[in-house]
């Protein structure tokens, strides 16, 4: 048997076939979940009569704690409904302590940029926005924020892997001429930052996950938010695109056992 070639077919694509059970997402024993509602396990009600919605943050739903059931890891919601980087960086994080150390993960999965370029029409700047030396400074645009996410996280664990998550195509992110194209450059960068940092990767859902729209909205959403079933799908998203990349750059992966412990990577 040739196991590359069985382990890593030539011509799959990523979430050719969704896995069920975290496939080779399992060798990260920590993750963190850093992004906005759909990172918490939102659920949105509606109130006819008061014609009022409301929202709820419940992490248990949430894909990072789907993934941590179905891999057998632990996972970390840095996450909040609305969260953007900006707001992240400035102040949510520290106040919620998760630059703490004590939180370092092996894996940190981000997924920010909805809220921040269409809710917040913030800019998205450039890639000189990011100061190498100290991330603190970086240019107050979303790129700048965005990696500095990144850079904080590898000063605390220098070691871990990254995924970055792209945003699934949505005609109701996109309704006027600002909003765009938005989600096109918002992944183009994620890319681009993929590129940047060492052991940084792209899910690129908006190239490899299904539309979400009203077809898909009617199977996988409450309201304008995921159902129970969506949110399931998209951990089945999340570890299905991540087993892919393991197997198709398995040296990449060898050293997971020793991010986070004293042992010195020699292998």
């Amino acid at each position: 048997m040739n196991q590359y070639r069985y382990t890593a077919p030539a011509d799959e694509k990523p979430l050719q076939n969704l896995i069920s059970d975290g496939g080779y997402t399992s060798i990260f024993r920590t993750i963190a979940c850093v992004g906005d509602s759909l990172s918490s396990g939102e659920f949105e009600t509606f109130d006819p009569e008061k014609n009022e919605r409301h929202y709820y943050d419940m992490f248990d739903y949430s894909w990072g704690q789907f993934i941590a059931r179905m891999a057998g890891l632990t996972a970390y919601n840095f996450s909040r409904g609305g969260m953007t980087a900006s707001e992240y960086c400035d102040s949510y994080a520290e106040s919620k302590d998760w630059w703490n150390p004590a939180y370092k993960a092996q894996a940190y999965i981000i997924a920010l940029g909805v809220n921040d370029l269409i809710g917040a029409r913030q800019p998205l700047g450039e890639m000189s926005d990011i100061n190498p030396e100290d991330p603190t400074q970086n240019a107050k645009t979303f790129t700048g924020y965005y990696a500095r996410v990144i850079q904080q996280y590898k000063a605390i664990q220098p070691d871990a892997k990254f995924f970055l998550v792209t945003m699934p195509r949505s005609a109701k992110w996109e309704h006027d001429d600002f909003t765009r194209g938005a989600g096109d450059a918002h992944a183009a960068r994620l890319h681009e930052l993929a590129e940047y940092f060492e052991n940084t990767y792209v899910l690129d859902l908006r190239a490899y996950a299904p539309e979400h729209d009203d077809a898909f909205a009617e199977l996988f959403y409450l309201h304008g938010h995921m159902s129970p079933m969506g949110y399931r799908l998209t951990a089945e998203q999340m570890c299905s695109y991540i087993d892919y990349i393991i197997r198709h750059n398995p040296r990449d992966f060898v050293n997971v056992p020793f991010i986070g412990n004293e042992i010195p990577m020699l292998c």
